[in-house]
């Protein structure tokens, strides 16, 4: 058979545009695009395209907007398209079954962990966040499950010491699409799929990312607050309060302090270092409101921290 296929594709943010990028340079022809509708962004909250939507319409491709797919008025466009497969990347809505078996070869997930470790939303922030040494990316045939589907293809990548949720996206946006043309071509030379089932041992869920999580519990030990540190970078980014003002933390790194949990022991040109339940965290780059991050000399320039200065347990500065 051709060495190509119809490929519909659904995605929303930069990681899927990647992807998708990837599938029409390999020549595959893209009948569909699904994307989120347009949502409210920016200062001024005006309707904003996904990165996706501009990608297609870059590429003068046929994009559809639905809020979701669950009638047959809202998969007519998918329908009428006629993949052999379908490929989703953090699209973020459900598909129903009518759509799982729809393409004929079945729909392919760009799922970013080496699963069953970190089903769910936010793989790449969890896996930071827990100080894994390695993530990567999985191909999966999806089911109705949530990422419990059988693997195809899995491709690992370190995680750096000072990876960020930005930084390692990065990597692994680009590891994505590698794979997934590389499942792609597989699938067109042999015009099936051998996968491999999960294995049941070592599932673990990636819950979304919430602001809640944002304030950070100085009662925890510094080494898991400063992969909470680069886990929330960029978002919700993590933060502290001290005398009343919300400090958002944008680097740190834990160093050997011991002190009452959240008392700055000591700030300068070197970092602020603020004592935790278990050693201490250094933070070398800042944030205040109205204002951009900054290394700690020039933060404390304009707004000055001292040894003695406590910041907020988590409940009052959430408050």
């Amino acid at each position: 058979m051709s060495s190509n296929l119809r490929v519909a594709f659904a995605g929303t943010p930069e990681f899927a545009a990647t992807a998708l990028d990837a599938i029409l340079s390999a020549g595959h022809a893209v009948p569909l695009v699904l994307t989120q509708p347009d949502r409210p962004a920016g200062r001024g909250m005006k309707l904003s395209p996904s990165a996706v939507k501009k990608l297609a319409l870059t590429h003068g491709l046929d994009l559809d907007q639905p809020e979701s797919l669950r009638t047959d008025a809202q998969r007519a466009r998918l329908i009428a398209s006629r993949p052999d497969v379908l490929v989703v990347a953090a699209y973020g809505l459900i598909l129903p079954p009518e759509v799982l078996s729809l393409p004929r070869l079945g729909c392919l997930n760009i799922h970013a962990s080496l699963l069953p470790r970190w089903r769910g939303a936010a793989p790449i922030q969890r896996a930071i966040e827990a100080g894994d040494r390695e993530t990567g990316i999985t191909i999966m045939q999806m089911d109705a499950g949530l990422d419990t589907g059988p693997m195809l293809l899995r491709r690992p990548v370190a995680i750096a010491c000072d990876d960020t949720a930005a930084s390692l996206h990065n990597k692994l946006a680009r590891l994505g699409a590698e794979a997934i043309v590389e499942a792609l071509a597989r699938l067109a030379a042999a015009n099936h799929l051998t996968a491999e089932p999960q294995p049941a041992e070592g599932a673990t869920y990636a819950r979304k990312i919430s602001r809640a999580e944002a304030v950070l519990d100085w009662r925890r030990p510094g080494t898991e607050l400063a992969c909470t540190v680069r886990a929330f970078d960029p978002y919700p980014g993590a933060s502290g309060q001290v005398r009343g003002t919300a400090i958002k933390l944008w680097a740190a790194h834990p160093v050997a302090g011991q002190g009452e949990a959240g008392s700055i022991l000591r700030a300068d040109d070197a970092g602020v270092v603020v004592a935790c339940g278990e050693d201490a965290l250094c933070i070398t780059e800042l944030q205040r409101p109205g204002s951009k991050r900054l290394a700690a000399a020039e933060f404390l320039r304009g707004f000055a921290l001292n040894a003695g200065d406590q910041f907020s347990p988590p409940s009052a500065a959430g408050a």
